[in-house]
């Protein structure tokens, strides 16, 4: 709590006194009333008192546990416990940093008497993650405006915005390199499927529906079909949290990272639904780990990650990141039979040497990349430039790179890309 004066009356005796030495000089009856008045008003100031903190603070939210994008309705009164009048009263609501006001105002400004309310309503979009309201900042002055008290007023209050998991493409690509469990993922070898590989030699036990009879009617051969054998793999969702990940196209833009983070979502519940053990993990100062599982529970395990963990949070990481540790850590704890999907602006040098190293580990890699770059300016084109080099340069080296347009579905750019990988 904090009492000041506010120097609003400064000055205001010696010209009082001005005033009514002109008005007795000149014998101007109006000037001199004048001085004396401002000599009265100069006087009561300095005698002023601060004025009472004798108020609470009632704030309550339209839902607690909204999705992303949802806007809430914020509601703030204060009332006046105490049995002086404050005169001149000004809240400022303490709107968590993440949450944006969409409409209406934090602010009130107002008198308010003994045992009246005074009430104010603002709209707030949410976000991923935990937004706890800061104490209110209350400014109060006496009658006079000469002193002022600053002081907070709290009422515990947060919105916990968890996204649902749902997934906006029907499949997600993944490379060959998957467990031996009939799956999605179409390999090399011959076995049981849908899609046609190659006839062999009958052999004893072979299924009578597996003879290509046609052939032995034509040629009196009896062969065996094959078709290409599908897998389920195991897929480690990465995404890149370090702090020069976190690039925006502009102001109004969530950034890369967010990007990211609900693009691992969407894979993660496709990747699921199809049969196939996911994990998920943040290459960045904070540690992030899921192991690669499926069911229920695990689904539930992912959500609580991506909406809360501190490793994804909305701003930019302040610690320390060693770039050495982070990859020998990621590498000791992939499964040996896990593939990765990495998301990445890819806007930096190292970013393409995690995805070459993660590649050579001996883990197939597919890079999923929002764009973050813009054209408005010769700086902006110039970093657009290098990142698409990168992509090319990924490219070249054998690896999947999506380059993925945030303002477009995910689903839609990784259908996209899977045409031109099968061309």
């Amino acid at each position: 709590m904090t009492v000041r004066e506010t120097n609003r009356w400064h000055g205001v005796s010696a010209v009082a006194l001005l005033a009514a030495a002109v008005g007795v000089f000149v014998g101007s009856p109006v000037t001199l009333l004048v001085g004396v008045v401002g000599v009265a008003f100069a006087a009561y100031a300095r005698t002023a008192t601060p004025p009472t903190t004798d108020l609470e603070l009632t704030r309550t939210v339209s839902d607690a546990t909204p999705e992303p994008g949802d806007e809430i309705r914020v509601e703030v009164a204060v009332e006046n416990v105490g049995d002086a009048t404050v005169p001149d009263l000004r809240v400022i609501d303490g709107v968590p940093e993440a949450l944006e006001v969409t409409s209406g105002s934090p602010r009130l400004g107002t008198a308010l008497r003994p045992g009246k309310r005074a009430a104010f309503a603002y709209r707030v979009e949410a976000v991923r993650g935990e937004h706890a309201f800061e104490p209110a900042q209350v400014l109060a002055r006496d009658f006079s405006g000469a002193v002022e008290r600053e002081f907070e007023l709290a009422d515990e209050t947060a919105i916990t915005c968890t996204p649902r998991l749902a997934a906006t493409a029907e499949s997600v690509p993944l490379r060959e390199q998957t467990i031996r469990h009939t799956g999605r993922v179409a390999t090399r070898e011959g076995g049981t499927g849908v899609e046609f590989h190659a006839t062999r030699e009958y052999r004893p036990g072979d299924p009578l529906s597996r003879i290509d009879w046609n052939r032995k009617a034509r040629t009196g051969e009896l062969t065996t079909v094959e078709f290409r054998e599908e897998q389920t793999a195991t897929v480690v969702l990465l995404v890149d949290t370090r702090a020069k990940a976190y690039l925006a196209t502009d102001v109004d833009d969530p950034g890369a990272v967010e990007h990211a983070v609900r693009a691992a979502g969407d894979a993660f519940s496709a990747l699921l639904d199809n049969g196939d053990r996911v994990g998920i993990a943040a290459f960045g100062p904070e540690e992030a780990w899921l192991s690669p599982g499926t069911g229920t529970y695990h689904r539930a395990e992912a959500r609580e990650l991506l909406s809360h963990a501190d490793a994804f949070a909305l701003e930019p990481p302040t610690g320390t990141f060693y770039s050495t540790l982070r990859m020998r850590w990621l590498l000791r704890r992939l499964p040996t039979d896990a593939q990765v999907v990495f998301f990445s602006p890819l806007c930096d040098r190292f970013a393409p040497e995690v995805a070459r190293r993660i590649d050579a580990g001996g883990h197939a890699v597919t890079v999923i990349s929002p764009d973050p770059t813009g054209d408005a300016t010769p700086g902006q084109r110039l970093a657009r430039a290098e990142r698409l080099r990168r992509l090319q340069s990924l490219r070249a080296g054998g690896l999947r790179v999506v380059d993925w347009d945030a303002d477009e579905s995910l689903g839609v750019a990784l259908a996209r890309a899977n045409r031109r990988w099968l061309r």
